[in-house]
């Protein structure tokens, strides 16, 4: 689309200056007193018609082109999106962060990995309120809206790491709701989803990195949210279940939707970094 429409303005300016350079210099006064006119020039019909009506048939067809092209500018081809090697992710948008589920159960949080040059569908949904899904590297935005399930496919053809971001104002911390894509070679990413399916402690870590950190600090000492660092529910696992899952306060449900899998790995990474010693030990955890 961009190709389309840099050539056809590319050839109009072309055109246009091309032609007020000669005008410039076919009708300059040549000496002639400022106060006398030059040689009039009567219009021409057909000319007039032709310049009124070629840019409205130019418009009709890039509308055309462009209409054509985005309505597949998410999709891929038919063979690649019937090929057994597709990938299917989903994308989860909370407040304040994503998360993403992969085909084996495996979880990230706010960093997603995606397999180099193979197609990939992404199921993007909500568990509160509206998000959106954008890393401009990838595509365009998608919304993420409770009750409503979207759909975006792509293949990825470089590798590298892409920042991505909450496109839609989504409360306190909406700023704070970024991503990053990192396309990897195929058998990297198979290997890394099934070493995070087997390794609670680092999805634990991960969790409080980008779920609870946002609020609470990196050392629990407190920021947007109070100071948990000393918090006697670590040892209430009743209590801390109902905060993550529930919320309470001004604190939104954070863990509502989360696996039981995911809910005990970020338990015991909280218990592990600030139930034994406190803050101090668990600053360097």
């Amino acid at each position: 689309m961009y190709w389309l429409i840099l050539g056809v303005t590319g050839g109009i300016f072309i055109l246009v200056m091309t032609t007020l350079i000669l005008f410039v210099v076919r009708y300059r006064s040549r000496g002639r007193p400022r106060e006398v006119e030059g040689p009039q020039v009567r219009g021409h019909n057909n000319l007039e018609l032709a310049w009124t009506a070629g840019p409205v048939i130019i418009l009709a067809v890039i509308a055309a082109f462009v209409f054509w092209k985005v309505s597949d500018i998410n999709g891929t081809s038919q063979a690649a999106e019937s090929a057994p090697a597709r990938e299917q992710i989903t994308i989860d948008g909370h407040q304040y962060y994503w998360e993403f589920i992969y085909p084996n159960g495996a979880i990230s949080v706010d960093h997603l990995r995606l397999p180099y040059n193979r197609v990939v569908r992404l199921r993007i949904v909500s568990h509160d309120v509206d998000h959106s899904w954008w890393v401009p590297a990838l595509g365009g935005k998608l919304d993420a809206i409770p009750g409503k399930t979207n759909f975006m496919s792509f293949r990825a053809t470089k590798l590298g790491t892409f920042p991505g971001q909450c496109a839609e104002f989504c409360g306190l911390l909406h700023a704070q709701m970024l991503a990053k894509a990192e396309v990897m070679p195929a058998d990297d990413y198979a290997s890394w989803i099934e070493e995070r399916a087997n390794s609670p402690l680092a999805l634990g870590k991960e969790t409080f990195v980008g779920v609870c950190a946002k609020c609470h600090g990196l050392a629990g000492t407190g920021d947007v949210g109070p100071d948990i660092s000393q918090s006697p529910l670590f040892a209430d696992r009743k209590g801390i279940t109902s905060v993550i899952r529930n919320g309470i306060g001004t604190m939104p449900a954070v863990g509502q939707g989360w696996t039981q899998a995911q809910l005990d790995a970020t338990i015991a990474y909280l218990r592990l970094r600030f139930a034994q010693g406190g803050g101090g030990g668990g600053g360097q955890g």
